[in-house]
Order: C-alpha cells, then sequence, then structure tokens
C-alpha cells in the first residue's frame, strides 16, 4: 500500500513539474515577459538545465564539424542578476586565474544553418517558409531620411551581458558574465555602434537605462516601457534595434562557444540577427514580414561587406518586443566568451552594415 501510494505521488510530481516546465517554455517562445515563481523556475532547470533552442552546425578552424545546441539568450540564469559578486577582481592576465579550475573556450565560425542562400544562412523554426528572394527584392517597410534627425533607437533588454576579459581559450571558475560597469558590459557595444551611425550622418539615441539589474525577471517588460518612451519623445524614430550578447554550451565538459571571424586581420565577435514570426496573429505583430525583410537585408549586406559576419538569421515563433514597429530587431553580438574587443570592433562593423542598407533604401 506504502509503495502505491508513493508510486502516485510520484506521478503526480513528475505531472506538475511537467506542465510548470512547458509554462516557462511558452513564456519564454511566445515573447510574453511576466515575473516567473521559484517553482517555475525549478521545474525549468529540472528539464531544461541548457534552455537549448534547436541544434546548429558549428565549424572550426580546423574545419572539423560539430552539432551543438546554442543556448539563448533569454535563458541566462536570473541568478547572474541577484548573485553577489567582486568584478573588481577582473583582469585582462589570465594568469591570475591560473590557480582556478578551467573550461575550455571553443573558437569556432558559424558557417552553416537549416538552408543558404547566396552567402549566409537561414536557421527557420517557424511553420513558414520564406522565399528569401522576394523579400531581398522589396523595399523597407519604412521610409528612412537622408537627414540627422534621430530615426535609430539603441537599446538593451539584458543591459549588464559582458564579455570575457582576456583570450586564452579557456575560462576560470569564477568567470562572471555581467556587469554594472557601462564600460565593460552592453551599452559599450551599443555606443560602438552608435558612434559609427552618427559618424554617417545618421541620427541616434542609445539608451542606457539597465533593465535585467538587481531583478532579471521581467526585463522584457522593464524595456518596453523604455521604447515607448523614447518613440514618444522621438516620434522619427524609424529603427529600434535590442542589443544582446549570447551564451552557447559545448559538449558535457563545461565548454562554450566563441564565434569570431575576422577583418583586415582583427578579430571580431559574429553577430546572429534574430527576426520573430506572427502568421496565427497571436502576438500583436502584423508587420513581422517587414522586420524580416529588413533582417534579410541587414544579413546578406553584413555577409558582402564582411564575409563571415553572421551567424544564420534566426527567424522563430517569438516577438521579443520586435513588435513595436516595423524596423525592430534583435541583434546578438557575440557571446560571453568574446572578448570585449572583438564586439566592440563587431559593433563599429555593423554601423557600417547599418548605414548601407538604411540609406540605400
Amino acid at each position: 500500500m506504502k509503495s502505491g501510494v508513493k508510486s502516485f505521488l510520484c506521478g503526480v510530481l513528475a505531472v506538475f513539474l511537467l506542465c510548470l516546465a512547458g509554462l516557462c517554455l511558452w513564456t519564454r517562445t511566445s515573447g510574453f515577459d511576466f515575473p516567473a515563481s521559484r517553482a517555475v523556475l525549478a521545474a525549468a532547470a529540472l528539464t531544461m538545465p541548457d534552455g537549448n533552442i534547436p541544434t546548429v552546425t558549428v565549424t572550426d578552424s580546423s574545419s572539423a564539424t560539430e552539432s551543438t545546441s546554442a543556448s539563448a539568450f533569454f535563458t541566462e540564469p536570473s541568478s547572474y542578476a541577484t548573485a553577489t559578486h567582486d568584478e573588481t577582481i577582473y583582469s585582462e592576465d589570465p594568469t591570475i586565474y591560473d590557480s582556478q579550475v578551467h573550461f575550455p573556450v571553443i573558437e569556432s565560425l558559424y558557417s552553416s544553418g537549416e538552408f543558404g542562400y547566396n552567402d549566409f544562412f537561414v536557421k527557420n523554426t517557424t511553420s513558414y517558409n520564406p522565399d528569401i528572394g522576394e523579400y531581398l527584392a522589396s523595399p523597407l517597410g519604412f521610409d528612412f531620411e537622408k537627414s540627422d534627425k534621430i530615426q535609430v533607437l539603441i537599446y538593451h533588454t539584458h543591459t549588464s551581458e559582458s564579455y570575457i576579459t582576456y583570450d586564452a581559450g579557456y575560462y576560470h571558475e569564477s568567470f562572471y558574465p555581467r556587469s554594472t560597469d557601462n564600460e565593460r558590459n552592453m551599452i559599450r557595444v551599443g555606443e560602438a555602434i552608435a558612434e559609427g551611425l552618427r559618424k554617417q550622418g545618421i541620427g541616434v539615441v542609445h539608451a542606457t537605462e539597465v533593465h535585467d539589474s538587481p531583478e532579471y525577471t521581467g526585463a522584457y517588460t522593464r524595456s518596453r516601457n523604455t521604447i515607448e518612451k523614447y518613440l514618444e519623445q522621438y516620434p522619427d524614430i524609424k529603427v529600434v534595434l535590442d542589443i544582446h550578447r549570447d551564451s552557447i554550451s559545448y559538449g558535457s565538459d563545461g565548454g562554450k562557444i566563441k564565434p569570431t571571424f575576422t577583418h583586415n586581420g582583427n578579430k571580431a565577435a559574429q553577430i546572429m540577427i534574430m527576426s520573430g514570426y506572427d502568421g496565427a496573429g497571436t502576438r500583436d505583430f502584423p508587420f513581422w514580414e517587414e522586420n524580416l525583410t529588413f533582417a534579410l537585408k541587414l544579413q546578406d549586406t553584413a555577409e558582402k561587406m564582411y564575409p563571415g559576419m553572421t551567424r544564420p538569421l534566426y527567424f522563430g515563433n517569438f516577438a521579443y518586443n520586435m513588435n513595436v514597429n516595423n524596423g525592430s530587431l534583435l541583434i546578438e553580438v557575440g557571446t560571453d566568451v568574446n572578448t570585449l574587443s572583438e564586439a566592440v570592433y563587431t559593433g563599429e562593423l555593423l554601423a557600417n552594415v547599418l548605414a548601407k542598407v538604411l540609406q540605400s533604401g
């Protein structure tokens, strides 16, 4: 009898955890953002420890091919935002961490995806198969004027995401990929993009509000409020860019992927452009196709200007505030084990790509 009761209770618990995990997954992939309970987070940890999205193919510098799962930016543990951490120990000298356990960093070029077009690839997790050539031939969904008035908004939902401080082929045990120092987090990368656009006569406002610290949960709700504030203040804004960095796990030994390419002999972080889908009309996202046109034009132009710059464009069932207007995208600049200098250099190059697409119409 006791055994039967125990089995019954275990079954009920398993169903309960599965339902909670499903709820957590839905919130991540739907673009809906609300404060998650500890139980939901616990269920997610049991069933999806890495929050993995579908596998992609990675080709490293030796041309060996491995299959890995890319942990999406939105699944990074909330503990990163709440843990106590001494950022002052960060050093550009890796030998300071010699006494700590080290984990491998695999430097790779993401060179293939689900399907390719010309010189780039797309990872499509939707049920819709876009005609890429048709989208590339279409005009942008917005009129971008050649003037210095503010037409671009750059912001960061996960503002405190940061990068490693050295390039040594490993990361150390106490590595903590978040920072409240604006010279090391996503604000520094966003400013590199903004500076590059301003140099080419494009008006930009760079929102430096922090949305993920001290609390991580609810960051998308807070960043949405920031977007709306700036859209009201600058009614000429056409382009809204959420700049992040990714985190990609590799293998079972704690390894992480560092996606890079080179330009003019300088190493830079690869980018991943994200564009959402709402074919069923459930995400209040009527202009997802216009955003996809913008994303594909950026992807195509980036590969023409700087071969190897892009990871496969991620076209998926999400919104993540990209439904604010028809020029909104989310762009991941490298991962946590890229160096800050690599990410900043990519920001400078990305500004050139954006300027070309926007000023070409």
